[in-house]
């Protein structure tokens, strides 16, 4: 692969959707949303608090407001915003307040444990039994919680750049030519994109449970993030047009929540098998970590089979 040529990008791309389609990606995605159904309200609470510390709770609200309506909807956004304001209301007792706060922190990594399982599937290697147990069950869900933060940090830094685009671009508005605001435009869109890409990166670099170098998953998490935002585009026409939860009633807005998470996860998967195979066909294959082992029907362990068999 370090020769580039179209032959071999549409041999890529071409083992890449042929091992996409064989994990059966309609039913891990369908695990996802499922699982991210019971995530949402706590994922949003503690990504709205942290960031919202440094911003406001308003102006952070307001943005992942704005987001979901143009993807899904405002009445999807509006009951995404309930979800997320009778969440985080206050209980009654001390004990009824640690009680809530354990199970919304419980509730927000789930969804990013399942991604794991998933993401451990794609590079062919799995949690290791001998260090199972309840101490494994909390670093899971810390390491989880440690990319919550991350998404809240990097939601926080997209807040503040597109704030100050904005701003910038009313000013050129005043004093210069309205051709100018085109430039702002892509920025803004170059910016995102890279927050997108980062996102990425840090889930297929930390999540499985594999060695996997820095090198192995730019490229990787660059497709991804287009593929994602091209996903997330063409998705908000399908729902506006074709607007699919409207013969549910009010379970509606949980129909498009359902659908945009397993669409957008098929697309996840399939950039996170496009690194997988892009890394193998660059690096070799990539190891397991400490805490994970190869997977015995792997494509490694088949060849080296192979190979002390011809020995």
């Amino acid at each position: 692969m370090k020769n580039f040529s179209f032959a071999k990008a549409r041999l890529l791309l071409k083992t890449v959707f042929k091992k996409w389609w064989n994990r059966d990606p309609f039913n891990e995605s369908a695990i996802i949303a499922y699982n991210a159904i019971f995530s949402l309200p706590g994922l949003l609470v503690v990504v709205i608090a942290i960031a919202g510390y440094f911003l406001g709770g308003d102006a952070v609200s307001g943005k992942l407001h704005s987001e979901i309506a143009q993807a899904m909807g405002n009445d999807t956004a509006d009951q995404v915003q309930s979800m997320v304001m009778f969440a985080s209301q206050s209980k009654d007792s001390v004990w009824a307040t640690i009680m809530g706060i354990a199970i919304i922190l419980v509730g927000a990594t789930g969804v990013f444990v399942h991604l794991q399982k998933s993401l451990n599937t794609i590079w062919e290697v799995k949690a290791s039994t001998t260090k199972s147990g309840i101490w494994s069950f909390i670093k899971t869900r810390i390491f989880s919680f440690g990319l919550i933060v991350s998404i809240a940090f990097l939601l926080l830094i997209s807040l503040v750049v597109s704030s100050l685009l904005s701003a910038f671009s009313s000013w050129v508005l005043l004093h210069w030519s309205g051709s100018l605001l085109i430039i702002f435009e892509i920025l803004n869109v170059v910016f995102s994109l890279a927050i997108i890409t980062v996102l990425f990166a840090m889930m297929f670099k930390f999540l499985p449970d594999a060695k996997i170098k820095w090198r192995s998953v730019w490229i990787g998490a660059f497709v991804t993030s287009l593929l994602f935002v091209l996903g997330k585009s063409a998705l908000g026409l399908y729902f506006g047009k074709a607007d699919p939860g409207s013969g549910y009633g009010a379970a509606g807005s949980i129909i498009l929540i359902l659908l945009w998470t397993s669409y957008s996860s098929m697309i996840v998967f399939f950039g996170a098998e496009f690194t997988k195979v892009y890394s193998d066909n660059l690096y070799g294959q990539i190891p397991a970590s400490e805490n994970g082992v190869k997977e015995k029907n792997s494509v490694a362990n088949k060849r080296q089979k192979k190979g002390e068999k011809k020995k």
